[in-house]
């Protein structure tokens, strides 16, 4: 029986916001203009480009100002980054950031210990920096971290998720990133709660977020793809995770996703030799070696040999 995948996919490179954040060696905003323009010439149509959060929390993004500045965008690519308050916001605007993503962290033990706050709480109270946003020409998205598990909670009910896209629905949001943010998810999770999420929520553009943590990132995307969700996040070479939960850096490389389409026919529009050697110039950025397969091993196809002749 054939995999039920979609046709096509459409990939935010997140290597420049979620891959480097986790960095200790940090990038110089040149060498971060050069992986952002290079990834929109490698074809990819979104790429999240940095974060508006304080510098002392995280460094890593402490230019992300400047990157916008001086970026030079190209034409039909979206180019995004995350806020979580209303200065964030206001940074955003003022260095011409065109697409905003505010994000909630599904864990109700995590948001009232450091919010005093639910996670539904937390979304609905994001209606100033939505408004602020759109007045100031940007669109805006949202995330839910830890939509599939957390280690403070361990098992997150469906139904606290959907409180959270509730919430998100009516301070006017309707493009939502489903994120395993600890690295817990599983296909049989992931394909459950898309199907259900796609149902009760049609008005919903989707996008899920993976962590490669505990090997299961491409096979939870096969999962969100036979369940009809077709917007992903990767990161190129592996990089990243999230600097505030334990143990879940590795995202998804971004080589082995578009390898995997590209072996499976799913159209991705997207340069896989090009997004390779960008892995591999991030690699010699960084200084350590990638969480990429693809990286390692190459592509399938190039492994095909002539047999020599008799």
């Amino acid at each position: 029986m054939p995999l039920n995948l979609v046709d096509q996919v459409i990939l935010c490179e997140v290597g420049p916001r979620d891959g480097l954040q986790n960095e200790k060696h940090i990038l110089s905003t040149e060498e971060k203009l050069e992986l952002i323009e290079g990834a929109a010439d490698a074809g990819f149509p979104v790429i999240e480009a940095g974060s508006f959060f304080s510098p002392k929390a995280v460094p890593q993004m402490a230019d992300t100002d400047e990157v916008f500045r001086r970026l030079r965008p190209k034409a039909g690519v979206e180019y995004r980054a995350l806020a979580g308050n209303l200065k964030g916001v206001e940074r955003a605007a003022a260095c011409g950031c065109k697409k905003l993503k505010l994000n909630v962290s599904a864990s109700k033990a995590h948001n009232l210990a450091n919010l005093n706050r639910t996670p539904a709480e937390t979304a609905a109270g994001f209606q100033p920096c939505s408004q602020a946003a759109r007045a100031a020409g940007m669109e805006v998205s949202g995330s839910i971290s830890m939509a599939f598990g957390s280690p403070w909670d361990r098992e997150i009910p469906l139904s606290d998720v959907r409180e959270i896209v509730d919430a998100y629905l009516c301070v006017g949001i309707r493009e939502i990133s489903l994120s395993d943010t600890s690295g817990q998810a599983n296909p049989a999770q992931v394909f459950q709660m898309c199907t259900e999420m796609a149902a009760a929520y049609p008005q919903v553009t989707w996008w899920l977020h993976f962590h490669n943590t505990r090997g299961l990132g491409i096979a939870n995307i096969l999962a969100g793809m036979q369940a009809g969700f077709a917007r992903y996040d990767t990161s190129f070479a592996g990089v990243g995770g999230c600097p505030f939960v334990p143990g879940a850096a590795g995202n998804v490389s971004t080589e082995d996703v578009v390898h995997m389409c590209e072996e499976s026919g799913v159209e991705t529009g997207i340069d896989l030799d090009r997004a390779m050697e960008l892995g591999r110039r991030l690699v010699r950025l960084v200084g350590h070696p990638a969480n990429s397969y693809v990286l390692q091993a190459g592509k399938s196809k190039d492994l095909i040999r002539e047999l020599p002749s008799k």
